[in-house]
């Protein structure tokens, strides 16, 4: 008989809580991108409402989430070693791409839907009319947000490709290499957005009628969410993929994953209820666990995934550090996003935003802001 012993070295995770956020933020900033199409693309006057929480929620996570990346590789000037040594198989090169075409195009898409709004603003008598006459650049007309627009979106859909592929090309780690986590990322980052969303109408009251839309738009992709998640079970249990039965034979045995697991239903199944059964009063409560769901899906598929060995029995322990790199670099990254809502909510005429127009004056119908 022979022993073969093996020794595990104690290490540091090589994916940080930094990159949870940035996972995190990215995701809800695309959803939400595409939230605002039915709008500011389409032209269906109907959807204004939301479509205006849907670009404050895109603006700003697309904006904090690159910060939260460029803190995870730990030295920012790493971030430009991608473009000058860039190379063609690598998701994370073609994703230094994506991101920074992504985030130029979604502030030029914001810019161009309120640019109306800035136009007015610039015709009044106040302190800050220069600004806005400068930002609006002597015209209301915003015809091709449209088509920037479109142009966000399709780099959107190459952030939400890459994202999802650069964790699911991992053939070492059997949770992260299934073909199904791209699309759950997916699904999951919308289910955030949505409730972003549902906060900010609660802050902002926008009413009973809107809040009741976007919660049944919550419903629709908590479904979905489900969906994903039992069609993974499915295909782990069934071994049609031999990846999804190992990621799920990696983790199945252990305590602290069956509870995860019933976490994780119970996140979808709560609001889920709760959204149909009172959609026009539960904004606060189903936008929370939303927001709860979303993120924690990331950190369980992170930092969780991490805490499974390569080699080995049993679990390597994932308890948070308290450190810039941990607790703090979390609440750090949370008040960004949040310093960017007051901003962007004080600064940037949102509830006037409208639908395209190619006009190059303002109709009579707008009305000017009131000082």
């Amino acid at each position: 008989m022979q022993i073969h012993e093996l020794v595990g070295a104690v290490h540091e995770a090589a994916w940080l809580p930094w990159a949870v956020q940035y996972f995190f933020l990215i995701g809800m900033s695309t959803t939400a991108l595409f939230l605002t199409f039915p709008a500011f693309v389409f032209g269906r006057g109907s959807s204004l409402p939301h479509a205006r929480l849907a670009l404050i929620t895109a603006v700003t996570t697309g904006i904090s989430g690159p910060v939260a990346l460029l803190a995870d590789l730990h030295q920012p000037g790493r971030f430009w070693e991608f473009f000058v040594y860039t190379h063609a198989t690598s998701w994370m090169a073609w994703g230094a791409w994506i991101v920074s075409s992504y985030v130029t195009l979604l502030l030029l898409y914001a810019w161009a839907v309120n640019r109306p709004a800035f136009y007015r603003w610039g015709q009044d008598d106040w302190r800050f009319a220069w600004l806005f006459r400068f930002l609006a650049f002597g015209s209301p007309a915003n015809g091709f947000a449209r088509l920037i627009g479109i142009g966000a979106g399709v780099a959107a859909l190459g952030i939400l490709t890459y994202t999802g592929m650069e964790v699911a090309v991992v053939y070492s780690r059997p949770l992260w290499h299934t073909p199904l986590l791209p699309f759950q990322f997916a699904a999951t980052g919308a289910v955030g957005a949505l409730g972003v969303m549902l906060i900010l109408g609660r802050l902002f009251a926008t009413g009973a009628i809107v809040e009741a839309k976007m919660n049944r738009m919550l419903a629709l992709a908590l479904g979905v969410v489900a969906i994903i998640g039992a069609l993974w079970f499915a295909v782990a249990f069934s071994g049609i993929s031999q990846s999804h039965t190992e990621a799920l034979a990696s983790v199945a045995g252990f305590t602290v994953w069956q509870r995860i697991a019933l976490w994780a239903a119970a996140a979808i199944v709560i609001p889920f209820v709760i959204a149909l059964a009172l959609p026009a009063r539960s904004g606060w409560v189903t936008g929370l666990i939303a927001i709860h769901a979303a993120w924690m899906f990331r950190w369980t598929v992170f930092m969780g995934g991490q805490a499974v060995p390569k080699v080995g029995s049993g679990l390597y322990d994932a308890l948070m550090p308290t450190g810039i790199e941990g607790l703090m670099g979390v609440i750090g990254t949370f008040g960004l996003w949040i310093f960017l809502l007051i901003l962007y909510t004080t600064f940037v005429p949102w509830a006037e935003a409208d639908l395209p127009d190619d006009t190059s004056a303002p109709s009579s119908a707008q009305t000017a802001r009131t000082v």
